[in-house]
């Protein structure tokens, strides 16, 4: 079982990769390897302040910065002021990147069609129940430490 886990979740990396890479290089060829990462891991911490995204990749406020910035100038990233606090910024994808992302993820859709098609209604709503465990047993974002395994 592990290993089909393991699979799965590499051939979804391989996929995500390699549909970002070709859609950012077809539409406007303006992110590098890093940057695209970067501002995906922006999207996935869904509004990170810069010192959280600093804290993710294990960089410096600076460097991490330096990354946002360019970012910003090429239209994939805004900084938000907190609601709560207005001293607390807040990084978030424009939609010029959320054009890409959608994009990218219609393999998964169309993977997920097709599981819909060859089982029942009980037997996907079971399968949801056991990956909402599995999501559910991984570490949140914040509490996983740089370049520590988990």
């Amino acid at each position: 079982m592990i290993d089909c886990i393991n699979r799965c979740y590499e051939r979804l990396r391989l996929i995500s990769y390699r549909s970002m890479f070709r859609l950012l290089r077809e539409r406007d060829g303006s992110l590098s390897a890093t940057e695209a990462f970067a501002v995906d891991v922006i999207y996935l911490l869904q509004g990170p302040t810069v010192k959280q995204f600093a804290d993710c990749l294990g960089i410096s406020q600076p460097n991490a910065t330096y990354k946002i910035n360019h970012l910003i100038q090429k239209g994939y990233v805004e900084k938000v002021p907190s609601l709560s606090d207005r001293r607390e910024i807040h990084l978030h994808v424009t939609d010029k990147f959320m054009r890409y992302w959608r994009e990218s993820t219609s393999s998964v859709s169309r993977a997920f069609q097709s599981l819909q098609k060859r089982f029942s209604e009980e037997e996907v709503a079971a399968f949801s129940r056991m990956l909402q465990v599995l999501t559910d047993s991984l570490p949140e974002p914040e509490k996983i430490q740089p370049w520590e395994p988990f």
